[in-house]
């Protein structure tokens, strides 16, 4: 069965909370997509004495392809 949108209840919160500033512990961190360069937007937080990064959002790579959800590429 086809969805409507791959966007999730944490997207949406995390975007929020991107949007409203109330939070410092975001980070534009450099990392790899499936082996090719990009950038993501990170949740960078510390428990237990360990940095923890976790990321959002990632940037389009070179080699991603966007469809649609009835696989139609965009």
């Amino acid at each position: 069965m086809s969805r409507s949108t791959n966007i999730r209840f944490e997207h949406r919160s995390a975007f929020n909370a991107l949007l409203s500033g109330a939070f410092a512990n975001f980070a534009l961190v450099s990392c790899f997509v499936n082996g090719e360069p990009a950038s993501a937007i990170a949740v960078v937080e510390e428990t237990d004495g360990e940095v923890i990064i976790r990321p959002l959002f990632v940037s389009i790579t070179d080699e991603m392809q966007l469809a649609d959800h009835d696989g139609r590429l965009a």
